[in-house]
């Protein structure tokens, strides 16, 4: 097994602070589609900090997000991860685009046990269609912070594409589609 000569240290511009966003309103673009979020709203999660090429997603503890045992369930913990993650990402993609999360994979390493759960999601590598987000989630209560899950996530960059719903744009698309043969 050869040894390499010198540590491999990471990239300090592969952190999120590195990056720069193409859209300087990102935060207002991410808060606005975050709010356009039914089930993030059923679950009563709310957006934290965002900064470029980083997102966190608060769940505060309800009876309605946990499984038998009171614990956080598994699946409000992937829940808010793959927003986070994928807000994470959308803070770097232009003003005329959306994202959709490709795939992620979630590592959940203790009890979601807590007064809320918080879900950081960073940008790990920024590419013109696939980003890569790390997130972690941990469950806070009081002073104590416990780090309960850690997923890894591939984003796509759709461009061109509005980061509304579907049935919105067809409907504004027909309207406007009417409108035109209407008036020819």
């Amino acid at each position: 097994m050869v040894k390499p000569s010198r540590p491999v240290m990471p990239s300090p511009s592969m952190t999120a602070s590195a990056f720069s966003p193409s859209d300087p309103d990102f935060e207002a673009k991410v808060r606005a589609s975050f709010a356009r979020q039914p089930f993030m709203a059923t679950l009563g999660a709310r957006l934290g900090a965002v900064a470029a090429g980083r997102a966190e997603v608060v769940l505060p503890y309800a009876e309605a997000v946990t499984q038998q045992h009171g614990f956080f369930h598994g699946g409000s913990i992937g829940a808010i991860a793959d927003t986070a993650g994928g807000y994470a990402a959308f803070t770097l993609f232009p003003p005329d685009s959306t994202v959709l999360t490709v795939e992620y994979k979630i590592n959940i390493m203790a009890p979601g046990k807590g007064e809320r759960l918080v879900a950081v999601g960073e940008v790990t590598r920024s590419g013109r269609t696939l980003t890569v987000v790390r997130v972690d989630v941990y469950a806070e209560a009081g002073d104590s912070r416990i780090h309960c899950a850690t997923a890894t996530q591939t984003l796509i960059c759709l461009m061109g594409r509005s980061d509304t719903k579907a049935s919105d744009t067809k409907a504004s698309d027909t309207k406007a589609g009417d409108s035109a043969a209407a008036s020819a």
